[in-house]
């Protein structure tokens, strides 16, 4: 019913910047939170960024100064700016939102960080 779709990872060279976006479409009620995981095969996914619908937002320390989360409410679509990137920034993103009783996950998008 509510799709995620994810654009905006790829390859990047370290130190480079990458612009991450989840737009969601469907039956859309209403949006409270929006947040982005990582994660790498084998490990648990993890929590990269979260941005409430008040705009508060927090960050894993290993980004934190380095990424940005931003939304947009109007396009239903949540950002994530990545500058800095690390080699150990590389993993499968997963945006996810969540209104007041329900959540939903995109599909992932890969980022990959050369050394």
């Amino acid at each position: 019913q509510v799709q995620l779709v994810e654009s905006g990872g790829g390859l990047v060279q370290a130190g480079g910047s990458l612009r991450l976006s989840c737009v969601a479409s469907g039956s859309i009620f209403s949006i409270n939170d929006m947040g982005w995981y990582r994660q790498v095969l084998g490990k648990q996914r993890e929590l990269v960024a979260a941005i409430t619908g008040g705009g508060r937002t927090n960050y894993a320390e290993s980004v934190k100064g380095r990424f940005t989360i931003s939304r947009d409410n109007a396009k239903n679509t949540v950002y994530l700016e990545m500058n800095n990137l690390k080699p150990e920034d590389t993993a499968v993103y997963y945006c996810k939102i969540s209104g007041r009783r329900w959540e939903t996950w995109g599909q992932g998008t890969q980022v990959t960080v050369s050394s």
